[in-house]
């Protein structure tokens, strides 16, 4: 399974090109869990109303159908980044230097290949839904209010393609450190072991404490 991973940084390009990017996932992986959090308001204020009022949130299934995919994919670029991804590690693990590059080169361009895929699948989908000449730009809705549902529909390419522009980043990644042998690659996930991670989190707990 995936453990702890670290990303290192240094003054290349690569490395510029990852933290720009890094920003960009922690603002969709922040807009996912404020939808998160915005359901769970929705919720209390659904149930509530029915109990107090007698009047729940009108299409209370359809904004749920709204906000469930920035929940579902906003946030997958900034896990890969992270190597937060569940993967399993048993192999991988026992692999050093040139060798683990390139099995890790030839795992994420296999889901590159993917995600490129399923960006073209799911913008598809999109066009479907979307119409310039129709009420609100959209040929279809939801069934009780009657909300759009094209805006749902293109969070899905959009997730997909950020988290295509950190894989072939992350494929530039292993790729350099293929080619320079080097133990120490920038812009890719490390998977750190347990001392490692034992290490960091009493370092984090003494930092707080101080």
């Amino acid at each position: 399974m995936a453990g702890a991973a670290s990303v290192l940084s240094d003054n290349s390009l690569l490395s510029h090109l990852d933290r720009c990017l890094y920003r960009l996932e922690r603002l969709l992986a922040l807009a996912s869990g404020i939808a998160v959090f915005s359901i769970m308001i929705l919720a209390v204020i659904s149930v509530g109303g029915r109990n107090f009022f007698n009047q729940p949130v009108p299409g209370y299934v359809d904004w749920i159908e709204q906000i469930m995919p920035l929940i579902a994919f906003m946030g997958v670029a900034y896990t890969q980044r992270d190597g937060g991804h569940i993967r399993m590690d048993i192999v991988v693990s026992l692999l050093k230097g040139r060798s683990l590059w390139l099995v890790e080169f030839i795992t994420t361009l296999v889901v590159l290949i993917l995600m490129l895929l399923l960006v073209w699948g799911s913008w598809a989908h999109f066009e479907r839904s979307f119409d310039w000449t129709a009420p609100m730009w959209s040929r279809d809705s939801t069934i009780d209010i009657g909300l759009p549902i094209w805006p749902a529909k293109i969070l899905a390419p959009i997730a997909f393609a950020v988290l295509s522009l950190r894989l072939m980043l992350q494929l530039w990644g292993y790729g350099r450190a293929f080619l320079s042998g080097t133990e120490q690659p920038v812009a890719v996930p490390l998977i750190e072991d347990v001392a490692t991670q034992a290490a960091r989190e009493a370092a984090q707990l003494s930092g707080h404490d101080t």
